[in-house]
């Protein structure tokens, strides 16, 4: 039998080439008729492990059978993710993610009756801004830290150390920011409808977002990268467990903190009114700080300079999603919206989190973005091609969405359990909710596909830039789906699920 690997872009196919460096040849045996020439591979100047990293199943190993046994010292095998390792890899942090989000709905369904959500509106204008933010910025350095694991740029200790400082800085100087803008938009909510200043009410906001959003990052900074570092010791994808616990823990932790903060500060505008604009200018000093540590890493300096049109358009989105919210729990035949509201948001978000992540690391096993073969379509794929096909990202796009109503149940039942939400759990409701919940997950995988593919081929790294639109887009969603389920429901006369009870 015959078998010939002809290379097409160079003339180094002859087995002429005198460089000391080109491929080993191996000559034709007499009579056995074989002609093997080694491919180049894009492993020599990104190394070897960026190849052995590549977690896809066996429609790509087709093209490495040949090579991966003439590069010297055999690689390990690259690990084989079919439906059912994706979903038991899935499942835990998924669960826990949720798990999460329902505890943050709890906590929001408490805090919403403290004197300074009473007093101070606008700290509940802020909630779903910050939350959404928050989950944004970690979410992006998961997915950022899992592609850099998964493509080996974390193996050695100066490598993994200068990915640490770099990224922690880079958050810290995001989280300032985005808590400042943050505050300013609920300050702008907040004053639109009423038409109603108060500079102490401002200037509360400013440092209680800020100080959440500090406070926040410094601590799930440090869990994503245990998580992470972690996840790839064990022989687990990154991809497929940070994001979701990133999600989760960010608005639970992040909704406690922004309770605490500023309940504390609230207490003290009576008393020692100095206290908040000098919090609030503490935060702000440090930034240079985190800015310089931000340029003087490689990593990180792009994304200093370039990653903060997402961030921000990606506030401007949920903030529109936290006026519905507002609107609507402010009817007293929709409060009991509230607790259901971060567990929508926050399983969408986890959910195409991860499929933009694993999407990414795909596209950077090709190269730097806008490389590659097959470099992202331009025009909106078909549904078909997306949930449908044959391909690995199409088939975690259907374990993804599968997951959507066994875990919507547990944590419906959860809720109804801790009896939260003031909301009976009828047979109509949780009909109308889990319609609301799968659209939602079928639009964001479906955007999904299409906007990491189209990010890559601008020549604009996926992880930087897709989830903040995405998570943002789920909180909007989300939210907008949820809202019109109670509508209905209230409209259809389904007053045996207490809906505004």
């Amino acid at each position: 039998m015959t078998s010939t690997l002809e290379r097409k872009d160079s003339p180094q196919a002859n087995g002429d080439c005198g460089q000391p460096a080109g491929p080993e040849h191996f000559l034709r045996p007499e009579g056995t008729g074989v002609d093997l020439v080694v491919l180049e591979s894009r492993a020599n100047a990104k190394g070897v492990r960026e190849e052995d990293a590549l977690l896809e199943n066996g429609s790509q190993s087709n093209e490495s059978d040949d090579t991966s046994t003439e590069r010297g010292p055999e690689p390990p095998s690259p690990l084989k993710e079919t439906s059912f390792s994706i979903g038991l890899q899935v499942l835990f942090p998924f669960l826990l993610a949720g798990f999460g989000t329902v505890a943050a709905g709890m906590v929001l369904d408490i805090v919403q009756h403290w004197d300074v959500f009473k007093q101070v509106t606008e700290v509940f204008i802020l909630v779903p801004a910050l939350l959404g933010l928050k989950g944004n910025l970690e979410m992006t350095l998961a997915s950022r830290l899992s592609t850099a694991a998964n493509i080996g740029q974390m193996d050695s200790h100066k490598e993994l150390w200068k990915m640490i400082t770099g990224n922690m800085a880079l958050i810290q100087v995001q989280a300032t920011v985005v808590g400042f803008l943050a505050s300013i938009a609920a300050v702008v909510f907040g004053w639109i409808p009423d038409g109603h200043f108060s500079m102490d009410h401002a200037v509360l906001l400013c440092a209680s977002s800020v100080a959440t959003a500090f406070i926040a990052s410094l601590v799930l900074g440090m869990i994503m990268i245990g998580v992470i570092i972690g996840s790839k010791k064990m022989g687990i994808n990154p991809d497929n467990v940070a994001t979701p616990i990133a999600a989760s823990l960010g608005d639970l932790i992040t909704l406690a903190l922004l309770s605490g903060i500023s309940w504390g500060l609230y207490k003290e505008l009576e008393s020692r009114a100095y206290v908040n604009p000098l919090v609030c200018a503490f935060f702000l000093s440090l930034l240079p700080i985190w800015i310089i540590i931000a340029r003087r890493n490689s990593a990180t300096r792009e994304v200093l300079y370039s990653g903060w049109e997402p961030v921000i358009i990606a506030m401007a989105i949920s903030s529109v999603g936290g006026l519905i919210l507002d609107r609507t729990v402010s009817d007293p035949n929709f409060a009991g919206m509230a607790v259901f509201t971060p567990v929508i948001n926050g399983v969408g978000g986890n959910l195409v989190a991860v499929q933009a992540s694993r999407i990414s690391t795909y596209l950077h096993m090709s190269g730097e973005p806008g490389e590659g073969p097959g470099t992202a379509p331009r025009k909106c794929p078909s549904p078909c091609s997306t949930f449908c096909s044959s391909d690995v990202n199409s088939r975690s796009a259907r374990v993804l969405f599968l997951l959507v109503v066994p875990g919507h149940l547990v944590f419906l039942y959860t809720i109804h359990s801790m009896q939260g939400g003031h909301t009976t759990l009828t047979l109509i409701f949780i009909v109308f909710y889990m319609t609301a919940a799968l659209l939602q997950v079928l639009i964001l995988l479906y955007i999904a596909d299409w906007m990491v593919h189209w990010m890559w081929g601008r020549h604009l790294d996926p992880d930087n830039f897709s989830i903040p639109y995405l998570t943002a887009l789920g909180d909007l969603i989300g939210t907008g789906l949820l809202a019109l389920s109670f509508h209905v429901l209230w409209l259809i006369g389904d007053r045996d699920s207490d809906v505004g009870d």
